[in-house]
């Protein structure tokens, strides 16, 4: 490992990837990333993996647009020999409620401003997206066709060959213990395996992301939060888009593979950063999924698993530098949809720490938008 670099990326998820590649393709000779335990081992290897456009805020719409617009050529771009599994075959999200259909109207025409593709759709044609759905308990809903799925591991991987053949250090089994300031600028890190000095550091740790600053004596308003899925025994192909109802509580996906992946969000759930699984969710997914999606029911479940959202007050992601230490940059608070921005967030914080002109403008989502007017609150999140 080495003992100085260029900048130390703390994180080995698809953020962290994306932006050791991204540093390295604009030329910067000595980037180290950092992963306590194996690459994808945080929130991406726990995702639910589904990318969408259909969002309420500008920001994240920007943000997605490009990110899956950048998947769609990534196997090429990063010349990764096996397949990252992308579809785009849609998301359809069910609206339950006036006040949701009111709502997702607004954000269709948000959207088709933006240049996404997306259409209002009633609940006899969100039965013809989605055959099994139960039309009686929506009322419509939203669909765009360029939404889709891809595997977060192979994606991921893609992502840290790329890097590593453009001069990047990846380590795993090293853990950071503790980043070094002073005169109000970062120093180094502290690590498990040695010191590494470093005028620049990147927090890309997920549900570890708050920890991490705070070493760097930066106080994120994040909390970490506990989000269950479960994985159901293979069926021949029966669903293509995704299922979403923000209100009806509930995602549901079949993968290439057959299964069908399926979350739920859940206020109560711990923020204790554990990532155990628990009964209550098998439970309530059941009889979510059994309400929405009938024929679902004669499924068994394979498994479940537990990952961390890490929540930021507004549920948008909060990119860039801070104003003290100089050096130290975020890439954190997500809100469960990391994996989802992570070709546009390698991108943005390479531009940051680099100068480079930026593609879309970070500034209101930096760290320093919670001291001035706020971002209006995301609401389209499961």
């Amino acid at each position: 490992m080495k003992t100085s670099a260029e900048a130390v990326i703390i994180g080995g998820g698809i953020s962290g990837c994306a932006v050791a590649y991204e540093l390295a393709k604009k030329g910067m000779k000595d980037v180290v990333l950092l992963e306590r335990r194996f690459l994808t081992s945080g929130a991406t290897g726990r995702c639910g993996a589904g990318v969408r456009m259909q969002w309420g805020t500008e920001m994240n719409c920007r943000l997605s647009k490009l990110a899956i617009e950048r998947y769609s050529r990534l196997e090429q771009e990063l010349e990764y020999p096996r397949s990252i599994e992308f579809r785009q075959d849609g998301y359809l999200l069910a609206a339950a409620t006036e006040t949701e259909m009111s709502q997702f109207r607004e954000n269709v025409a948000l959207q088709n401003r933006l240049g996404i593709p997306s259409k209002m759709v009633t609940a006899e044609e969100a039965a013809e997206i989605v055959p099994f759905v139960n039309k009686e308990a929506i009322l419509g809903g939203s669909f765009c066709p360029l939404d889709g799925h891809l595997n977060p591991f192979h994606t991921t991987y893609a992502y840290a060959d790329a890097a590593k053949r453009l001069g990047a250090e990846i380590v795993c089994g090293i853990a950071v213990t503790g980043i070094e300031t002073s005169n109000g600028r970062v120093r180094g890190v502290f690590t498990t395996g040695g010191y590494i000095s470093a005028p620049r550091v990147v927090d890309c740790a997920g549900g570890e992301s708050k920890s991490v600053a705070l070493m760097a004596g930066v106080e994120l308003p994040t909390e970490s939060e506990r989000h269950q899925i479960l994985v159901t025994e293979p069926l021949a192909p029966v669903q293509g888009p995704m299922f979403m109802g923000f209100m009806h509580n509930i995602y549901c996906q079949q993968t290439p593979h057959g299964s069908f992946i399926m979350g739920r969000g859940d206020p109560s759930e711990p923020k204790d950063g554990r990532i155990t699984s628990g009964w209550r969710f098998m439970e309530e997914m059941a009889k979510t999924c059994c309400y929405l999606l009938p024929p679902l029911k004669e499924l068994s479940v394979i498994r479940q698993w537990a990952g961390l959202y890490n929540l930021s007050p507004d549920r948008q992601p909060i990119y860039g530098p801070v104003e003290e230490p100089e050096g130290f940059y975020l890439a954190t608070g997500f809100s469960g949809h990391g994996f989802m921005f992570g070709p546009v967030t390698g991108l943005l914080l390479s531009e940051c720490i680099t100068g480079a002109p930026y593609t879309i403008d970070i500034a209101p989502l930096t760290f320093s938008r919670f001291k001035a007017a706020k971002l209006p609150a995301e609401l389209s999140v499961v």
